[in-house]
């Protein structure tokens, strides 16, 4: 039943592969792999089908905002240890976060979305950007990318490290995670690259990207900003949702305190209006870094208590507590070109199948 709705659509595809792993009371109920990895060169043209590459249940993929989950994560380990406190203002910390109106943020504020900072940073000075013209911090949701950069800004200045260096020590070591991390071209073997790499756009300026960040911003920032740039596979995106749904550890492994994890998924934004050009109608619900109560992507998986993230290259996590069931849905829509689909609609659909199912 999964396998009949992820099926790649050729000649106007929503995207060239994808995977999907579906855990229930933290059991693999599905695992699924269709398509292509890399299905395109630069242009974007088609390759010669022995050129292409299937896709793998163990593909790798940029799982572009699926970053600000993990951001949030260590951020909330700092808040845990006493180094950062939720409600301060970020200046506190950061005394370059200068502008006007931006003393009045708070740390809360970055992982709610309700900071008034924009989508896009200033790549030259991520923490001197500009609040969005007449944005009031704590009073509206308008979903940031420059907020999770502020906070990762916080959790490197909590633990003294590199953001790479702060996810391997506060997640992925702990939780054995070996496949995910920003910059895979650094860590994974060159014999694997060529297998498991999941390619994203095939008509930039910089070209065919695989196994480089697709978002801009991160790729001129190095690959490893709070927003985007992480890389990893379906299973290892689900195990950080089952890591929430069991209250913050995995395996045996306590990577966040119950009570964290608590907070980390009650709505924030609770009577806040939600200004999102893309979907008007969206609700403000959100908690500490995962979003609530999204139909536009959860479909009949949608609730009060459903949490996850969307990325912009196709990637999602839904978990749904009542069902104590995990998706994660990863695709390489924006491979060859991200303006060919809208990734919404599919993502809803394969919530409806599960929902169906359960």
């Amino acid at each position: 039943m999964l396998t009949k709705h992820l099926t790649p659509r050729p000649k106007h595809p929503t995207y060239a592969g994808a995977v999907a792993v579906v855990l229930r009371d933290g059991r693999v109920a599905a695992k699924v792999a269709v398509g292509h990895a890399l299905r395109y060169r630069s242009g974007p043209v088609e390759l010669p089908a022995a050129r292409r590459v299937g896709m793998r249940t163990d593909s790798i993929f940029d799982l572009a905002s699926l970053t600000k989950v993990y951001t949030a994560i260590l951020l909330l380990q700092q808040v845990e240890k006493g180094t950062i406190d939720l409600d301060a203002p970020v200046t506190r910390y950061l005394p370059a976060f200068t502008g006007k109106g931006k003393s009045r943020i708070t740390v809360r504020m970055l992982l709610t979305h309700t900071s008034g900072l924009p989508v896009g940073a200033d790549v030259k000075n991520v923490l001197g950007t500009p609040m969005v013209a007449g944005a009031v911090p704590g009073s509206t949701f308008r979903y940031s990318s420059t907020g999770l950069m502020v906070a990762a800004e916080l959790v490197k200045k909590a633990t003294g490290t590199r953001l790479d260096v702060a996810l391997r020590n506060g997640i992925t070591g702990p939780l054995g995670l070996a496949t995910t991390g920003f910059n895979p071209l650094t860590w994974l073997p060159k014999a694997e690259q060529a297998k498991r790499l999941v390619a994203t756009d095939a008509r930039t300026s910089r070209g065919l990207l695989r196994g480089v960040v697709h978002d801009d911003v991160a790729a001129k920032l190095g690959g490893v900003i709070g927003s985007a740039g992480i890389f990893g596979t379906a299973h290892e995106v689900a195990v950080i949702g089952q890591l929430l749904l069991n209250g913050g550890i995995y395996n045996g492994k306590r990577v966040l305190a119950a009570s964290t994890v608590a907070e980390m998924l009650t709505n924030q934004n609770a009577g806040l209006p939600a200004i999102d050009p893309d979907r008007p109608k969206r609700p403000s619900d959100h908690g500490l870094g995962v979003t609530l109560r999204q139909p536009w992507f959860m479909g009949r998986l949608s609730s009060a208590s459903t949490f996850g993230h969307t990325g912009f290259t196709g990637t999602s996590l839904l978990v749904h507590p009542g069902h104590r069931l995990v998706l994660a849905l990863l695709t390489n829509r924006a491979h060859p070109n991200w303006s060919w689909s809208n990734p919404d609609p599919m993502r809803a659909e394969v919530a409806n199948v599960l929902a169906e199912q359960v």
